[in-house]
Order: C-alpha cells, then structure tokens, then sequence
C-alpha cells in the first residue's frame, strides 16, 4: 500500500519439543539456514538466527502484511519439514509448541544481535529456562509456569 512505512523488529525464540538435544553441529548450520530463509520468504528481513542444540533465537524486521502467529507457523513448519525430510535427525524433529517474541527499538538491535551471535558462550553460564523466563521478566511478560516449555527428555 503506498504511504505505508514500517520499522518492527522482533526476536522469536522457540524449542525443540520436549527440549531435545538434537540441533547438532553436523545440521546446525542447514536448520538456521531454513529458518533464515522461511523468514525471508515471508517477507519479513532475516537480521540473524542462531541458537543452541535445543532452541532458536531469530532477530527479523516484521513485515505489517503478515501476522507473528502465522510466521512462526510457517517458519517452525518448514524447518520441521526440512529437517524430516532430509533426515537431519535419528527420531522424527517437532518444535516445542508455542514461542516467545520479544520486540526492539532501532537502538537495540545490535545488543541484541551480539546476543543472539553469542548463545553458545551465554548457555555454558545460563540454562535455557532460566534464560527464557528472564525475558519474560524483563519484558513484564504475564506467564504460567506450568506452559513455559517442557523440560529437557
């Protein structure tokens, strides 16, 4: 639509269902890549996607033509799907169901990107959970405990 200007940027996190240790190095690279790209194909802007071997972190500009559920159904779905597809894991790979989306100024963007670049090193000091629900808190983000994703199988 003409006269139509947008700035969204958003982070999404999202699990491996019950938590599972299967994003390993050997498809690491190729499921962030899906990811990315699923992103991209939306029309939303990939900015970075990373993660450890049982969640993702996408930072992307938003697209107003699309809404947040339906881009992390498209995108966990055709990540899922690649990873099936091409036997990227020994059982059958599931996302966890729901996400977190957490959203950022301008201004923000690069905090958030070295972030995001620095899982690996982040979680040999934080667990996942504990890092999930401190977004939350931070975010004053209203939860239940007990639909905070799973724990680890």
């Amino acid at each position: 639509m003409a006269n139509t200007y947008h700035q969204v940027y958003i982070q999404a996190v999202f699990a491996v269902k019950n938590r599972g240790a299967l994003i390993t190095d050997d498809c690491k690279t190729q499921i962030l890549s899906v990811i990315g790209n699923s992103i991209n194909e939306t029309g939303c802007k990939t900015i970075i996607v990373n993660g450890t071997e049982d969640h993702v972190h996408c930072l992307l500009a938003l697209k107003p033509t699309i809404s947040i559920s339906d881009l992390m159904r498209i995108v966990k779905g055709k990540s899922s799907r690649f990873i099936n597809d091409h036997q990227l894991t020994r059982n059958k790979f599931e996302w966890q169901e729901g996400y977190g989306v957490f959203s950022y100024s301008k201004s923000h963007i690069d905090v958030v990107y070295k972030y995001i670049v620095n899982q690996e090193e982040h979680h040999k000091k934080q667990n996942f959970r504990n890092e999930y629900l401190s977004l939350l808190d931070k975010y004053n983000v209203k939860y239940d405990e007990r639909y905070v994703f799973e724990n680890l199988i």
